[in-house]
């Protein structure tokens, strides 16, 4: 039996091609998943064909303001009510601005990328948090870039971004882990790291391009539920890098 198996699972973006994935994956090993994404057009989309894949799994749609911290909140309070349980929140709302070199950086792509990558992980971790340790086997996923690890000239507001989500998770590890005391957390905040992320659609558009690095939004949906297979205590607090360290 899975370690999904009867899970209720969260996913915030849920819309983008590796939130279709995971919705997929995360239905198939048995969870009940509950989607969210600011785009209700795509997000009913991606949830219907979770459903359609796997007929009989439970896989819910809704649009919550992630900004909003209160809404957040309540998303999370509702699902909880609703199926009597949380026991994931994956994070994967993103966003990408950058610059043709460090003196051309725009300020006011930092103005975005901190709300879609640092305030959407802050609001729904303060709202899942003691859901997630109530659950025994809770899990907070973050989907983090290598560039957050080495910024490059044109990448500094994506990296400080990033960077940032990640410090932001890495310390709701460390309140997991004294929420456990002695006996270790009984949940677990962790980053999964890659280079970037490739799919179908990006191969069909650029069939000669090797894409080197990269990791199939599969392939991340496979790792994503792999993470409840391993003790809590195994990956609070780390990175999981699915790409070569830089």
């Amino acid at each position: 039996m899975s370690a999904l198996d009867g899970a209720v699972v969260a996913v915030a973006g849920a819309a983008g091609p590796a939130g279709r994935a995971a919705l997929l994956r995360l239905a198939e090993a048995g969870a009940t998943v509950v989607a969210s994404d600011a785009d209700a057009a795509r997000l009913a989309e991606a949830v219907d064909a979770a459903r359609y894949a796997h007929g009989g799994a439970t896989v819910t749609g809704d649009t919550v303001d992630l900004l909003d911290l209160e809404a957040a909140r309540a998303w999370a309070d509702r699902t909880e009510k609703e199926f009597g349980r949380i026991d994931g929140l994956v994070h994967l709302v993103g966003g990408w601005r950058g610059s043709a070199s460090f003196a051309e950086t725009d300020l006011a792509d930092w103005d975005v990328l901190e709300n879609l990558l640092i305030r959407t992980v802050q609001h729904t971790s303060l709202a899942f948090q003691e859901g997630l340790q109530r659950s025994g086997n809770g899990r907070y996923l973050l989907i983090s870039a290598a560039g957050a690890s080495k910024p490059t000239a044109g990448n500094a507001a994506y990296a400080s971004a990033k960077a940032a989500a990640e410090a932001w998770t890495l310390a709701l590890g460390d309140a997991f882990r004294k929420a456990g005391g002695d006996e270790g957390p009984r949940a677990a905040a962790a980053i999964l790291v890659v280079k970037a992320l490739v799919h179908d659609a990006m191969r069909a558009e650029r069939p000669s391009a090797k894409f080197a690095g990269f990791t199939d939004v599969k392939e991340l949906a496979e790792a994503i539920a792999g993470v409840w297979e391993r003790p809590a205590e195994e990956v609070n607090g780390n990175r999981l890098w699915l790409t070569e360290k830089p």
